[in-house]
């Protein structure tokens, strides 16, 4: 017969037994309602009662895995397993934990487990196989990151995460290679849901400080960088980012400084540096390649500002400065077909007033740009007086008028002779044309002169020109019996030359 003390405390035991299943038995009514809370709070409770019994741990587990806390309950997996090695529920939730954790090694060595104690389970096999298409995803993302193959690591990482749902590291390496593609408002997302969960994840930190680098957010991004390296100073890849936003930021300031102060090749030379410091920096690296055209313009290096607004439309193809500055350089080289396509790229995408003006001026220009030219027939400029423009005709006149010049055009060839009178027609063209003020007006303005029965043959003739021109003149004229050639003696061209015209 047990001594009274004896009996008391079996009793004790049953008791506290007794009420720890029935807190078990609760909790699992809980669980097949799916309210896992509940269940939660029970399953603690019969912990509490008897902390010593293995299957509590082990229904604690799932439900906290049906609760998406898969770290709590990869530590109940694991106390479960280490009061019962031989608790193969145990065993498998600890896998399943491992994996949806991105542990592959841990999750197999664990099936590996359950399979000594039941070769034959289904289950276990099947997650040991997803546990080694896991490792293989993970390698594959290793060997795509050091080659820079970003898009094959995003792959990766979208197959590893839909078995290991919870792994923070495959979502960071995911974030990371997307915002070393570009695509920053989905790494954003991605970092920004680990800080919702864990606020001093210095990885997440890392990538939201990137994006913003990326996005020529370089004080914020600084921030975040800081902000890092104080959750894990020895975080490298933070502190790199850090010291490359600051070295950028402050050579394009001062480049920007320097342009303010008219000081156009010391900034020339600064956004020059600045290209040097990150060639992944996409966005800031247009800004600074349009930096440098503006400033080469100012040079009058407009060959390589062309060139730098090129690299900033290669990087950035919605870059409207970028197009709108090359569009500028074309119209100054008088590459006009190339300055109407940028600027109807550029009117394509913001259609404004002051956009679809340039716009008609290229167009204008260009189809200025296929007409004859007699500015450079006469060889003066645009801006020439009245004078200017008879001078300059007496001059190219009396170059390829057949008279002018006997004994060269006698001994000419007739292709020559061809050109020279093809010339001499030109050039009264282009008299007839910026001699007339109304005339001039509308050729300056584009609009087609054949309207006004001008150089269309109907009724211009170069040598009528020629002799109004020249007919006040004292000197004696020779012509020839074919209509429209005449000759000047020596001395009249002499004179003409030396003493009436230049």
């Amino acid at each position: 017969m047990l001594k009274p003390t004896v009996a008391a405390a079996a009793a004790a035991v049953v008791v506290v037994v007794l009420q720890a299943e029935g807190f078990k038995e609760q909790g699992n009514a809980f669980y097949s309602q799916k309210d896992y809370s509940e269940a939660f709070n029970y399953y603690t409770r019969a912990i509490d009662a008897s902390p010593r019994t293995a299957s509590y741990y082990g229904n604690r587990a799932a439900t906290l895995m049906m609760l998406r806390r898969f770290r709590e309950a990869l530590e109940d997996s694991q106390q479960a397993v280490r009061l019962d090695d031989c608790f193969m529920k145990g065993h498998l939730r600890e896998g399943k934990c491992h994996l949806l954790l991105g542990n592959a090694m841990a999750a197999s060595r664990s099936f590996q487990k359950v399979l000594e104690l039941e070769p034959a389970n289904r289950e276990a096999q099947q997650e040991n196989k997803t546990a080694e298409t896991l490792l293989e995803f993970e390698r594959m993302a290793d060997f795509g990151f050091e080659k820079r193959d970003f898009r094959k690591v995003v792959f990766c990482m979208d197959r590893a995460l839909a078995v290991a749902s919870a792994c923070h590291r495959f979502k960071i390496l995911k974030a990371e290679c997307l915002a070393l593609l570009g695509r920053y408002p989905e790494a954003q997302s991605v970092a920004s849901d680990i800080l919702r969960m864990d606020s001093t994840n210095a990885d997440a930190l890392y990538v939201r400080g990137l994006c913003l680098y990326y996005e020529d957010c370089i004080d914020k991004a600084v921030q975040f960088f800081v902000q890092a390296l104080r959750m894990a100073p020895d975080h490298e890849k933070a502190r790199l980012a850090c010291r490359n936003a600051k070295a950028l930021k402050a050579k394009k300031d001062e480049g920007n400084q320097a342009f303010k102060n008219n000081n156009y090749d010391a900034a020339y030379q600064l956004y020059t540096e600045a290209l040097t410091i990150d060639p992944n920096n996409i966005k800031t690296n247009a800004k600074l390649y349009c930096n440098r055209a503006t400033a080469g313009a100012k040079l009058k290096k407009l060959n390589e500002a062309i060139d730098d607004c090129t690299n900033a439309i290669k990087l950035d193809d919605t870059y409207i400065k970028a197009y709108l500055r090359r569009a500028q350089c074309y119209m100054n080289t008088e590459q006009y077909e190339e300055a109407v396509r940028d600027y109807e790229k550029v009117y394509q995408t913001e259609k404004t007033s002051d956009h679809k003006h340039l716009l008609k001026t290229a167009q204008l220009e260009l189809k200025k740009s296929k007409r004859k030219d007699y500015y450079k027939v006469l060889g003066i400029g645009k801006n020439a007086t009245e004078d200017e423009i008879k001078k300059a005709y007496r001059k190219r006149a009396l170059m390829h008028h057949p008279g002018s010049h006997p004994d060269r055009h006698s001994a000419a060839t007739p292709e020559v002779q061809k050109e020279e009178e093809k010339k001499f027609k030109e050039v009264g063209e282009a008299f007839t044309v910026l001699s007339d003020p109304k005339k001039k007006v509308r050729y300056d303005n584009g609009h087609d002169l054949d309207d006004d029965g001008c150089c269309d043959g109907r009724d211009f003739d170069a040598n009528n020109i020629f002799r109004a021109f020249f007919g006040g003149h004292g000197g004696g004229y020779s012509f020839d019996s074919s209509p429209g050639v005449f000759f000047f003696s020596s001395f009249d061209i002499l004179n003409l030359i030396e003493t009436r015209y230049y």
